[in-house]
C-alpha cells in the first residue's frame, strides 16, 4: 500500500493547481505528517487512530483546478481540528485516510469507547485481556 518512497500518500499544498508551497503532507506508517516552512521548519504528527471525523470540502476553483481540503477532527488536545489545504484529488486522498484510520484502529485494538473522556463519577478498569470498560457507579 505504501509507494517506492516509503509513503502512504505524500503531497503539497497547492495554489491553483501549482504544487508551489512550503507545506507538505504526508502519511507515513500509522502518522499523519505536516511539514511546515523552508528556513524553519515545523512537523507536526498525530497518530491516525486519533482521528475521529473527517470533512470534505471544495470551491468552484478548486473544482475546475481538482483541489480541494479535508478538514480532521481528532481526539488530541494540542490539535483538535486538522486541515489538509487544497490537495490534489482530495475525494481520493478521503477515502484513502479514511482506510488508513480504520487499519490503524484496528491494529492498535482501539474502538469506540477509548474516544470517551471520563468524568469525576465514572471509574475506568481494565478487564483481562488489558482493554477498558467504564464503569458508571460513583467513586
Amino acid at each position: 500500500m505504501t509507494n517506492q518512497t516509503g509513503y502512504l500518500w505524500k503531497d503539497k499544498k497547492h495554489h491553483l493547481w501549482f504544487p508551489i508551497s512550503f507545506t507538505t503532507y504526508y502519511i507515513e506508517e500509522d502518522r499523519l505528517m505536516i511539514k511546515q516552512g523552508f528556513l524553519n521548519t515545523t512537523l507536526d504528527e498525530t497518530l491516525l487512530y486519533r482521528i475521529v471525523d473527517l470533512t470534505f470540502h471544495q470551491t468552484l476553483a478548486g473544482k475546475i483546478f481538482g483541489t480541494g481540503d479535508i478538514i480532521l477532527k481528532t481526539k488530541v488536545d494540542s490539535t483538535p481540528e486538522i486541515a489538509l489545504k487544497n490537495i490534489k484529488k482530495p475525494m481520493e486522498v478521503r477515502r484513502l485516510l479514511s482506510q488508513a484510520i480504520e487499519e490503524s484502529r484496528r491494529s492498535y485494538n482501539v474502538v469506540g469507547k477509548e474516544f470517551y473522556s471520563t468524568s469525576s463519577h465514572e471509574h475506568m478498569d481494565l478487564d483481562e485481556d488489558g482493554t477498558c470498560d467504564f464503569d458508571h457507579t460513583p467513586m
